[in-house]
C-alpha cells in the first residue's frame, strides 16, 4: 500500500510559539483553536505522528500497541531515522483512538495491531513524516541564517551549516519549523545511508519496564474506583438463571453484586475483596443451551467429516488423475488442540463514565472496533469514547477480540452499577483459561501421489475447523465463497511446485466453542501439517528433505534464501555429535511463508529411551525485508520459539461434556527455562520494505523440531501437544 500522501501547505495549520512543533498528514485538516496567550496545540488531521518541543524532546506518536513486541522502538526508529533525531531524545507516546488519524494502512478506515503489520503499513507513512520534519527544520534554519537549504545538514538532533560553523538544536528551531510549509515532496534516505535502521537502537520501553515505572492497566487507580471479577458460566452459552448474592454483600469490601449478560459481577474496594466476594456467591446456571462435546467426541466428529469433499480452497491441475496413476501414495493425518492465548497480563479495563462520555484505560489493540461497541452500549457517539492506549503484558491475539469481549464486559459493569464509579475490570488466570477464547482445535488429512521415479505428482489436503472470521465484521473482506482465509493459510498458498493440487476444507458451525486468531493464526497449524507431510514424502522418495524443498521451490527465492542459509548454519548433512547412551539424536527442518516473511528453522533433538524429549538447538533463517531494529528481530524470533515450543511439548486446552478442563499454569504449562533451546537467528540481508517478525517465526519451529524426532526415531507425531508415550523406543 502507498504511503499516504502530504497535504499541500495552504491547508495546513502551524504551531506558533515556543512549545513546539507538531506535524501531520492527509485530507481533511482541522486546526484545534489557539488558548489566549498559551502556544498553540495543532492536531492536524488525519494522522500526527511527531513533537519536537522546545526542551529538544523528539516525541513519536505510535499509533500500534506496545505488548513486548517492540512495536514503539520500531516505529520511532523508523521516524528518527529520516528526522536525523538524537535517538537519546527520543520519547514514544501512544496514540489515542481516532481512526481518521490513526488507521492502520493495511486495514482501510480501522486502527489496530495485529496481522505483524504494525512495521510494514508504517514504513513509507513514517519515512515521509520523518522526512517532512526535517525538511521544515532545514527551512527555518536556512531562512534564520539566510543561507541556501543545500548548504545545511542535520544529525544527531542538530541542524548545522559547516561553512558558517552554526548550529542550532532542533528545540530551537520547532517554532520557526511550524511556520514553514510542509512540502510537497522529499527525498527519503537510500539503505546505505541509514545510521539507526538496521542498527544497534536501544529498546524505548527497556528501562522503565525494569525500574517499574512502566504503566499497564493494572497500575491505573482512580478516586473512587471499584475492582470487578466475574463470575462466567461453567459452559459456553449458559447463562444466569438466579444467584444469591447475600454471602458475597457480606465480606468486607464488596459494595455491589450485579449480573450482566455474561454473569454476574461482584465488585469491591481491591480485587481480592472482589474475588472472596465471587468465591462466595451461589449461582443457579440455566445450561439448556450450553455447549457440552468433550474434545475427543469434536475430533471424533471432524476425522468423520473428512471423509468427505469440503470445499475447494484452491486447486490446480487434475488431482484424480495423479493418483490413478500413483507408483505410491503416502498418506498421514493430523490433530491439533485448543489452544489458550495465556498472556502474562490477564484480560483487564478500566472504564470511566461521565456527562462528557467514555473514558477507558487498557492495553488497546483493535482501538476502532472496541470504540463503537462501548459507544453503542452507552449510547454515546464514537469520538466521545476516550481509550488511552497503556503498555500491554502480551496478547498473542487475544486483545484483538472482534466482540470486544472483556472491554465490552466492563463497560456492562459500569452500566448494570448505574454509573456511580470508575470500574477495574480484572480476568483472574482460571477466567482467562476459562471463559476466553481459543486457537481453534483442528483436524487435516493428507495424501501424495508419487511417481516411479519418486517425483511428487499430487497433493491432496482436507482440513476440518472452526473458522475465526464467520460472524465477525472481518467475514465480508476475507471470507470468500464459504472459505475462511485464515483457516487455509499456509495450505490453500502452499509454495511448492506441485502439478496437481486441491486443498479444500469443512467449517463445522454447531461447535459453540469461542475462537479467535493465536500467534501465527492458521499457518500455526497448516505449517506443521504441510512440513511433516513433506518430510515424510521425502522419505517415501528416498531424498534429502532439503534437497527435495529446493527442487520444488524452483520459482520462489525468498523460500530458498531462507532455507539454504538455515541449513548451512545449522551444518545440515554432517552427522550430529552423540547424545548419551541409550538416547537418539536427529535434525529436522521446516520453512514457511507468512505474513510476507520468509523464515526457516532447524531443530535438533534428543529422544530418550523413555520418550523424553530435549530440543537442544533451534538455527533460524529470517527473511523479513528491511531489518529496522535486527536486535528486535532477533528477539522476536527467539521469543517465537520459547512460545511454539511451549504449545508444541505442552500447550493443550480439553473440554469434558463442554467445560474447559485447565485452570491455571499447573495444568497448562508453559516453557521451563530448563527447556529452552540454544536458538541461533541469521538474518537475510535485504532492501525491500520491511514486513512482520511478530509472529513468522512460530509455524516453522513445530515441524522442524516433529522432523528432528523423525530422523531420530523414525516416528513422526501427528497430534500436538507431542506425547512422551509415542516416542518411547
Amino acid at each position: 500500500m502507498s504511503a499516504m500522501t502530504i497535504e499541500n501547505a495552504s491547508r495546513r495549520n502551524f504551531l506558533q510559539g515556543v512549545a513546539g512543533l507538531t506535524l501531520s498528514f492527509c485530507l481533511p485538516a482541522v486546526a484545534a483553536p489557539a488558548a489566549a496567550g498559551k502556544a498553540t496545540t495543532v492536531s492536524f488531521e488525519p494522522n500526527a505522528f511527531l513533537r519536537i518541543g522546545s526542551d529538544n524532546s523528539v516525541t513519536v506518536i505510535a499509533k500500534h500497541l506496545e505488548m513486548g513486541q517492540g512495536t514503539y522502538t520500531g516505529l520511532g526508529t523508523i521516524l528518527a531515522e529520516e528526522l536525523d533525531a538524537d535517538w537519546k531524545t527520543v520519547r514514544i507516546a501512544g496514540a489515542p483512538a481516532d481512526a481518521a488519524r490513526y488507521n492502520n494502512l493495511f486495514w482501510g478506515p480501522a486502527q489496530g495491531t495485529g496481522g505483524s503489520t504494525a512495521m510494514a503499513n508504517s514504513w513509507d507513512q513514517l519515512r515521509q513524516a520523518g522526512a517532512s520534519a526535517r525538511a521544515m527544520l532545514v527551512s527555518a534554519a536556512a531562512r534564520r541564517w539566510k543561507v541556501a537549504a543545500s548548504e545545511i545538514t542535520v544529525r544527531d538532533g542538530i541542524v548545522s551549516h559547516p561553512p558558517s560553523r552554526r548550529s542550532l538544536r532542533f528545540g530551537e528551531l520547532a517554532a520557526d519549523a511550524a511556520r514553514e510549509a510542509v512540502p510537497a515532496n522529499v527525498v527519503l534516505k537510500e539503505p546505505k545511508d541509514f545510521r539507526l535502521v538496521g542498527k544497534h537502537a536501544p529498546r524505548k520501553d527497556s528501562t522503565e519496564k525494569t525500574n517499574g515505572k512502566a504503566v499497564f492497566t493494572q497500575d491505573i487507580q482512580l478516586p473512587g474506583m471499584l475492582v470487578a471479577v466475574v463470575a462466567h458460566p461453567p459452559r459456553f452459552g449458559a447463562t444466569v438463571k438466579s444467584f444469591d448474592a447475600g454471602a458475597a454483600k457480606r465480606v468486607k469490601g464488596v459494595v455491589d453484586v450485579v449480573q450482566i449478560p455474561s454473569g454476574v459481577a461482584v465488585l469491591a474496594t481491591d480485587t481480592w475483596s472482589a474475588k472472596k466476594g465471587r468465591d462466595a456467591l451461589t449461582v443457579d446456571w440455566d445450561e439448556s443451551r450450553a455447549f457440552k462435546l468433550g474434545s475427543e467426541e469434536i475430533l471424533a466428529r471432524y476425522r468423520e467429516m473428512a471423509q468427505q469433499p469440503g470445499l475447494v480452497a484452491h486447486q490446480a491441475g487434475n488431482t484424480d488423475q495423479a493418483f490413478a496413476a500413483a507408483a505410491k501414495v503416502v498418506k498421514a493425518s493430523y490433530d491439533f488442540p485448543y489452544l489458550a492465548h495465556a498472556a502474562m497480563e490477564p484480560m483487564n479495563c478500566v472504564i470511566r463514565l461521565s456527562a462528557e462520555g467514555c473514558e477507558v484505560w487498557n492495553g488497546e489493540q483493535l482501538h476502532t472496533g472496541d470504540q463503537h461497541q462501548l459507544a453503542g452500549i452507552f449510547g454515546l457517539k464514537p469520538e466521545q469514547v476516550k481509550i488511552n492506549m497503556l503498555y500491554a503484558g502480551g496478547s498473542f491475539g487475544r486483545r484483538a477480540n472482534t466482540k470486544s469481549d472483556y472491554v465490552v464486559e466492563a463497560a456492562q459493569i459500569v452500566k448494570a452499577s448505574g454509573g456511580k464509579a470508575p470500574v477495574k475490570l480484572v480476568w483472574l488466570r482460571e477466567d482467562d483459561m476459562r471463559a476466553g477464547y481459543y486457537r481453534p482445535l483442528f483436524h487435516h488429512s493428507l495424501e501424495a501421489a508419487l511417481d516411479a521415479n519418486g517425483k511428487l505428482t499430487g497433493w491432496r489436503h482436507r482440513l476440518v475447523g472452526q473458522s475465526i472470521l464467520m460472524g465477525s465484521p472481518f467475514e465480508a473482506m476475507m471470507v470468500k465463497n464459504g472459505i475462511d482465509g485464515v483457516s487455509v493459510e499456509g495450505a490453500a498458498n502452499l509454495p511448492y511446485a506441485i502439478p496437481n493440487l486441491r486443498v479444500d476444507l469443512h467449517t463445522p458451525t454447531d461447535i459453540a466453542v469461542p475462537v479467535l486468531w493465536w500467534r501465527s493464526v492458521g499457518s500455526s497449524h497448516t505449517a506443521y501439517s504441510t512440513e511433516v507431510f513433506l518430510d515424510l514424502v521425502a522419505k517415501a522418495a528416498g531424498k534429502d528433505p532439503v534437497a527435495l524443498r529446493l527442487e520444488l521451490l524452483g520459482d520462489k527465492p525468498r523460500h530458498s534464501g531462507v532455507l539454504r542459509l538455515a541449513a548451512e548454519k545449522s551444518g545440515w548433512g554432517t552427522p550430529l555429535p552423540p547424545g548419551a547412551p541409550g538416547t537418539r539424536r536427529g535434525r529436522g527442518i521446516a520453512v514457511h511463508e507468512s505474513f510476507h516473511s520468509y523464515v526457516a528453522q532447524v531443530a535438533e533433538v534428543t529422544v530418550a529411551a523413555d520418550g523424553t524429549l530435549k530440543v537442544d538447538r533451534v538455527v533460524c533463517a529470517v527473511d523479513c525485508g528491511i531489518a529496522i531494529n535486527p536486535d528486535n528481530v532477533r528477539s522476536q524470533v527467539e521469543g517465537a520459539v520459547g512460545f511454539a515450543l511451549a504449545a508444541a511439548l505442552h500447550g493443550e486446552i480439553t473440554l469434558k461434556g463442554g467445560a474447559v478442563v485447565q485452570g491455571n499454569f499447573d495444568g497448562y504449562p508453559l516453557l521451563r527455562i530448563d527447556e529452552m533451546p540454544r536458538v541461533e537467528v541469521h538474518i537475510l540481508p535485504s532492501a525491500a520494505k520491511p514486513t512482520g517478525i511478530g509472529e513468522p517465526g512460530v509455524p516453522p519451529l513445530a515441524p522442524a523440531v516433529a522432523n528432528a524426532i523423525g530422523a531420530a526415531t523414525g516416528k513422526y507425531p501427528g497430534r500436538l501437544p507431542f506425547s512422551t508415550a509415542e516416542l518411547r523406543a
